[in-house]
């Protein structure tokens, strides 16, 4: 098994002139650096536009998979999504990715919920059918208003199959109903579950259940979002990936109730994230729900210390069958001086885990 590793990029610039370090610079880092993918974040009110980043990274870059991570179904319908991350696919050689959820903080800046799981299921259904060129049934039409000679009756990519490759679609998941739709419609399945192995098994189970049940083979590649930090002081490397567990966990709790596998104890702190998230403080170090995340749950969930530790670490999520990781946390600007722990993953832990 192949196993790849993802950085994310493309979030809130790094300094007041957002020329000075951008998504796309931060492409070509990362391929420098020797990642195997980077994924820019789909948030219209907190990042810059993915699809334009990743347009221009697909010229800044030759070998690195480009990809949203993630973008969401509801701000865009899903014929403009797959015409966008086609022209993605085109542009880069066959390297674009498909990395789709319910929404998060893109909805929540428009005074939104995440998107209802069946109505993410059927965008996920469309999508898939838009990529392959199919036809996409209309669900109720008014075109016929205007009074032309002739309209559509359904509709469809009519360039599709000039673009390359379908684009794969990977859904990002963390409740059992989202895992089940992805596993019945997407092509890979990414856990916002954390480093605990026992949750990851979990997940795995009810993906392949679902698809046993759907009548597919109940196989299908998995992934995992898992905040990281590489440093010979795990309280250091924690400092660095800081905001960014209570960011992954509270999918765990979005709802004020606890999901998958847990202890009490970590039940109790999923429910505090829940009950602190302050969405101003999304992502960021210092922000009330990080305040309620004990040590032992942070060091459980994310990956924070030196490279043996992250070696093992890591390891332990491999043999359960993950094959691609995208982490955060690690900086990619080169001004920041946390980004040593960019280079001393792909330096000392990578070559570990692929030899």
């Amino acid at each position: 098994m192949a196993v790849e590793f993802w950085t994310m990029g493309g979030g809130r610039p790094t300094s007041d002139d957002p020329s000075v370090f951008s998504g796309v610079q931060m492409a070509v880092e990362a391929e420098t650096l020797g990642y195997d993918g980077i994924v820019w974040v789909d948030s219209q009110n907190l990042a810059p536009d993915c699809y334009v980043s990743m347009a221009l990274a697909a010229h800044a870059t030759s070998r690195i998979q480009l990809g949203t991570g993630v973008t969401n179904s509801y701000t865009r319908h899903p014929a403009i999504t797959a015409s966008a991350i086609a022209s993605i696919q085109a542009e880069s050689r066959g390297r674009a990715h498909m990395g789709i959820g319910r929404g998060d903080s893109a909805l929540a800046h428009l005074g939104l919920a995440p998107h209802g799981v069946r109505e993410f299921e059927q965008y996920l259904i469309q999508l898939q059918a838009y990529l392959r060129g199919d036809e996409v049934q209309f669900g109720e039409s008014d075109v016929d208003a205007l009074g032309l000679a002739d309209t559509p009756q359904a509709s469809r990519i009519h360039y599709m199959p000039q673009m390359g490759t379908k684009v794969p679609v990977d859904v990002a998941a963390t409740g059992p109903r989202v895992i089940q739709a992805a596993a019945r419609h997407a092509d890979r399945v990414s856990f916002n579950l954390g480093a605990d192995v026992e949750r990851t098994l979990w997940g795995m189970e009810v993906a392949r259940e679902a698809r046993s049940e759907a009548g597919l083979d109940p196989e299908i590649p998995f992934a995992a979002y898992i905040p990281l930090a590489v440093h010979d002081d795990p309280e250091q490397a924690m400092r660095i990936g800081a905001g960014q567990v209570s960011l992954f966990a509270r999918f765990s709790s979005m709802y004020g109730t606890v999901i998958g596998p847990a202890s009490d104890q970590q039940a109790q702190v999923l429910t505090d994230i829940h009950d602190h998230y302050d969405m101003h403080g999304h992502g960021r170090p210092g922000s009330a729900q990080a305040g309620v995340i004990p040590t032992e749950f942070e060091r459980s969930f994310g990956i924070f210390g030196p490279p043996d530790y992250c070696v093992q670490r890591i390891g332990e999520l491999i043999e359960t069958g993950v094959d691609r990781f995208i982490f955060r946390g690690s900086p990619l600007d080169p001004s920041d001086p946390d980004t040593e722990s960019s280079v001393r993953f792909t330096q000392e832990v990578v070559p570990q885990l692929k030899g």
